[in-house]
């Protein structure tokens, strides 16, 4: 009797107990951002950019032809006018002038643009997919890291596409002549400008185009995952129209700071934003601020229906490759 007054309640000899590893957790996995791997966000953006402005080329070649200041050969606003100046004094080879330092700073800036967009926007919306703020601020430093690449070929791909052929031989031509004359402040030359007019522009794009996904998706969520490419370019589309018209001017102010002294444009003594804009002001007026906006519109609802739609299929592509479970969803 004394042995079973010791003996625990309930304890009985035949139960062994199950041995536990000395201080054992639970391993948590974490998975990348979307599935995918830094390298991953840098090598889609940059197909997507490439893409994207190889495309779209001769509607840039047209905008830029608008924006430059009356003293250049082409005088003339309008977009037919402006391509058939184009054409006819240099023929359909004219619209591609300056592509190849399009190509140089495309991939390469884009790489940076969506790597970097993708990162923040991870950090700022902590986990909330409706954060508008989040995407317009990640978008806002995606431009700032993303235009310091992409800046000196972009002012090459406008000398290019301004000058005839006895200007300029081509991309290293025009580089070697340019820092030769002017120095390595003209590649940056337009830079503040480029940055105050992505900005907003980057932050209205991210903005819009994530609410215009996830309307869209709500409209038809059954068939999303089968709709993905349409609402990427949609959305897209409707995005870059939009981040397009509201900052054409600042788009104009940036196309004579970077065409300075190219076909006869005017140049400025230095690269004050407010001087150019009262030359610009000065010359044509008020309405001198927002040429170019038909073509600009025009580049940039297609060209950003093109870059989303290749961007997500890329890093759809990725997911897949990577084991993703996720794919159901649009991301």
């Amino acid at each position: 009797m004394e042995t079973e007054a010791t003996t625990p309640k309930f304890k009985n000899p035949d139960f062994r107990p199950v041995p536990q590893p000395p201080d054992f957790h639970p391993e948590v996995t974490v998975r990348p951002h979307d599935g995918l791997h830094f390298w991953q966000f840098m090598i889609a953006g940059s197909i997507a950019g490439c893409v994207e402005h190889m495309v779209m080329f001769p509607v840039d070649t047209v905008k830029t032809h608008m924006q430059a200041l009356r003293s250049c050969p082409i005088k003339s606003v309008g977009v037919r006018q402006a391509l058939g100046s184009i054409l006819k004094s240099e023929g359909p080879a004219g619209l591609y002038r300056g592509i190849g330092a399009m190509g140089l700073g495309a991939g390469p800036a884009h790489a940076v643009y969506f790597s970097v967009y993708e990162i923040c926007k991870e950090y700022f919306s902590g986990g909330n997919p409706n954060n508008s703020l989040a995407h317009a601020v990640s978008g806002i430093f995606a431009t700032v890291a993303s235009d310091a690449v992409f800046t000196p070929m972009d002012m090459v791909k406008q000398r290019l596409q301004l000058g005839n052929s006895t200007n300029y031989r081509g991309v290293w031509d025009c580089t070697k002549t340019v820092f030769r004359q002017e120095g390595i402040r003209a590649f940056y030359a337009s830079y503040r400008t480029t940055v105050l007019m992505n900005a907003p522009f980057t932050a209205v794009h991210f903005a819009t185009y994530e609410a215009s996904k996830r309307a869209l998706m709500e409209i038809s969520p059954e068939s999303a995952s089968d709709d993905r490419l349409i609402v990427h370019a949609t959305a897209g589309a409707a995005a870059g129209a939009l981040a397009a018209a509201v900052t054409t001017p600042l788009d104009v102010v940036k196309t004579q700071l970077q065409c300075q002294g190219v076909c006869g444009c005017d140049r400025f003594k230095n690269g004050s934003i407010t001087d150019v804009i009262k030359a610009i002001v000065n010359k044509d007026g008020y309405w001198g601020l927002m040429r170019g906006w038909i073509p600009r519109m025009l580049f940039h609802a297609p060209a950003a229906a093109i870059c989303w739609s290749t961007y997500e299929a890329a890093k759809s592509f990725f997911q897949e490759r990577n084991g993703s479970t996720d794919n159901s969803t649009i991301t």
